[in-house]
């Protein structure tokens, strides 16, 4: 599993010295360029070329390394709506130029910027770079890593070593997201998506076990494994829990926990999805991916103060004669009577088991924090486009957390939008009998019900027997974080490439970075 190593550089004649091979200048004006010459050159050429300073363009000069100049203008930067991921988009413009003209190790210059929000532009654009130039898994298995991703480095004029070597790791990080995620559903069954993490963590301080027995899944996931009664059909379509952990090597300060949707593939089960509407889920594990991939980055940083522990459902969400239905009525691990309001919802399904186990986990844990990441709703998609919206509790507002990653990842180009938990949630999801302890949703799309993306919150808190009405100081900081806009580039999520959000942001916020 590789992607272009960063390597420090000290100006943009070092790049040439050290035997790169395209120089790419990422700008907001020609005249910020420090080379003189160059800049002379270039202002030179402007009247031949009105395309110069205006858009992506490739010159031929003998002066820079490798004869290849590439410049990309960032745009306007100086309005209030203007954001970092204009340095991201200027990264993913100018390594398509250069790998289209030959270029294995371009270097790259970025201007830079007084503005606080742009304090980040060096590295959002170089995991702009990264994003792009990502494969998925199967062609590279197929075709060969190098013959689809050839650019093997990049020069990062103006960074240092140790920057260089966080940025890496988030990088690495979202590679794990993405393959996951973009992976098609029989090269990422429940037992391969598994593989793939024992692979990825072998010889690293995060730690795998993987539950596949069946019996054991129905007892301590019963949930998880309605979702998955139809799958067990087919013996390769098994579901698995896969649990990873790292413990840090000094003394713990904080404790995250994570759950993660893992839904290899959700036909819509007995509420099937229809008109082409299952075209592309085989990515609705982008939030067992993204956990995954931000545990990736753990381990490449090995934090000293900070312990993590996620569980992951890897479930297929089948159709057949023993699929779950609405209105059956199913305890949970937490042991709340859960009524089924359409299986199509079937994520919090699978969340809500996986977060009981966690909840567990942060009795005894050191300030513990609870996170859910899924690609769970399209009114998430709808309310807040390809942002990612986090919902959290009260006792997560009041220690700022939601804010705290938004912020993050303003600086870092993984933005968010914050969200709410409330009173008109919980009235949702409450039961209409005394069947049953709680509904799981409604039978309408989540995309026209009003605070779709915020009730199914509300309805992990009770499933998972977090249910805080009487523990307004105890209760455990919990942020629900839904990625359906956020989890794949433009909104396409059969042919996109995955984005692997929010691991920047998670790691910017949570590492110190």
């Amino acid at each position: 599993m590789s992607f272009p190593t960063p390597i420090s550089l000290s100006s943009i004649a070092d790049a040439k010295a050290s035997g790169f091979d395209a120089l790419i200048c990422i700008f907001s004006e020609i005249a910020a360029i420090p080379e003189l010459t160059l800049r002379a050159e270039i202002e030179a050429l402007q009247p031949v070329d009105r395309r110069i300073g205006k858009e992506p363009v490739l010159l031929h000069l003998a002066s820079v390394a490798g004869g290849r100049l590439i410049l990309v203008p960032t745009g306007a930067l100086h309005r209030d709506f203007d954001d970092v991921r204009a340095f991201s988009d200027a990264g993913k413009a100018a390594v398509q130029l250069a790998k289209a003209a030959g270029a294995i190790r371009p270097a790259m210059w970025v201007q830079g910027q007084t503005d606080a929000r742009y304090i980040k532009a060096i590295e959002v654009a170089y995991l702009g770079i990264c994003q792009a130039l990502w494969q998925p898994l199967e062609g590279r298995e197929a075709l060969g890593e190098t013959a689809v991703e050839p650019v093997l480095e990049v020069g990062i004029i103006g960074s240092n070593e140790t920057v260089l070597k966080q940025v890496a790791a988030i990088e690495a990080g979202r590679r794990v997201g993405r393959d996951l995620c973009g992976a098609e559903p029989e090269r990422m069954t429940p037992a391969r998506f598994a593989e793939y993490c024992q692979q990825v963590f072998s010889g690293t301080a995060v730690t795998v076990a993987v539950t596949s027995d069946i019996a054991k899944l129905k007892q301590d996931y019963p949930l998880l494994m309605a979702v998955a009664r139809s799958s067990l059909m087919v013996e390769r379509h098994h579901p698995a829990v896969i649990r990873l952990e790292y413990n840090p090597s000094g003394a713990v300060e904080q404790t995250l926990l994570f759950a993660g949707k893992g839904l290899v593939y959700d036909t819509g089960g007995a509420d099937l999805k229809i008109n082409g509407g299952m075209a592309g889920m085989s990515r609705d594990k982008g939030g067992a991916a993204a956990v995954a991939g931000f545990m990736k980055t753990i381990a490449e940083l090995a934090p000293n103060n900070l312990r993590v522990i996620a569980e992951i459902g890897a479930v297929r969400n089948s159709i057949g004669s023993d699929a779950f239905v609405a209105d059956e009525i199913i305890r949970s691990y937490a042991g709340v009577r859960v009524r089924i309001g359409n299986t199509d919802a079937e994520g919090r399904l699978v969340l809500a088991d996986l977060l009981a186990h966690l909840h567990r986990d942060a009795q005894t844990a050191i300030n513990p924090v609870l996170f859910t990441v899924a690609t769970l709703t399209g009114h998430a998609a709808r309310a807040v486009g390809p942002y990612t919206a986090l919902v959290e509790n009260g006792a997560s507002t009041r220690l700022a957390l939601s804010r705290k990653i938004a912020e993050a990842g303003e600086v870092w180009g993984d933005p968010s939008e914050l969200s709410s938990s409330r009173r008109e949630d919980f009235q949702f999801i409450r039961p209409r009998t005394c069947a049953d302890d709680v509904l799981s949703c409604n039978n309408a799309p989540s995309s026209i019900t009003a605070r779709g993306h915020q009730f199914p919150m509300a309805f992990l808190v009770v499933a998972a027997g977090l249910d805080q009405a009487s523990a307004f100081n105890k209760a455990v900081p919990y942020v629900h974080i839904d990625i359906a806009g956020s989890g794949v580039d433009g909104g396409d999520w059969q042919h996109g490439k995955p984005s692997a959000a929010p691991v920047t942001s998670l790691a910017a916020a949570f590492l110190s970075l």
